[in-house]
C-alpha cells in the first residue's frame, strides 16, 4: 500500500466516528436509517494489483453497511465475491452489480412497509409510486429521503 492511500484510511478511520455521531436522527423511530455507502476508486491505479485491493476494500465496507441495514442481497453477493471472487468480477459488481442488488433490497423494504396496515394514505401512496417507478435510483431515494418528506 503506498503511503498517500496509508494515510488516507487512517484519515477517513478517525473521522468515520464523528461523522456517524453527527448524522441527523429519525425521530419518528419507524424505521432504521439507512447509511448509503459511495464506492470510489483511483482514476489511475499503480497496477491491477493495487486496484484488486481498494475494491476489495470497497467490497468490505459495502458489506459492513449491508449488514447495518439488513440488506440480504447485498450481503450475500459481497460475501460471495470476498471468499471467491476474481479481481474481474469485483471490480464489474462495483460498477453494475451493487446497484442492481441494492434495488432489489430497496424494494424488498418498501413491500415490507406496505405490509404495514398502519401506514398512512400518503406514505402508501409514495411507496407504489416508488415500486411502480422500479429504477434503482428512485427505489434508494424513496428509502433513504422520500419517505420521511411524505406527510401524514
Amino acid at each position: 500500500m503506498r503511503p498517500t492511500r496509508a494515510v488516507l484510511l487512517v484519515a477517513a478511520t478517525a473521522l468515520a466516528p464523528a461523522l456517524l455521531f453527527t448524522a441527523p436522527a429519525f425521530a419518528n423511530g419507524s424505521a432504521a436509517p439507512v447509511t448509503a455507502t459511495t464506492v470510489t476508486t483511483s482514476a489511475t491505479p499503480a497496477d491491477e494489483t493495487d486496484q484488486a485491493e481498494d475494491d476489495r476494500v470497497a467490497i468490505a465496507r459495502i458489506l459492513h453497511t449491508a449488514t447495518q441495514n439488513n440488506d440480504k442481497r447485498v450481503i450475500e453477493e459481497a460475501n460471495k465475491l470476498l471468499d471467491n471472487g476474481s479481481p474481474e468480477e469485483m471490480r464489474a459488481w462495483l460498477e453494475t452489480g451493487y446497484r442492481l442488488a441494492q434495488a432489489e433490497d430497496d424494494a424488498v423494504y418498501i413491500a415490507r412497509m406496505l405490509a404495514n396496515p398502519d401506514i398512512s394514505d400518503a406514505l402508501r401512496a409514495a411507496a407504489n409510486a416508488a415500486l411502480d417507478d422500479g429504477s434503482p435510483e428512485t427505489l434508494r431515494y424513496f428509502r433513504e429521503v422520500g419517505q420521511y418528506e411524505v406527510d401524514g
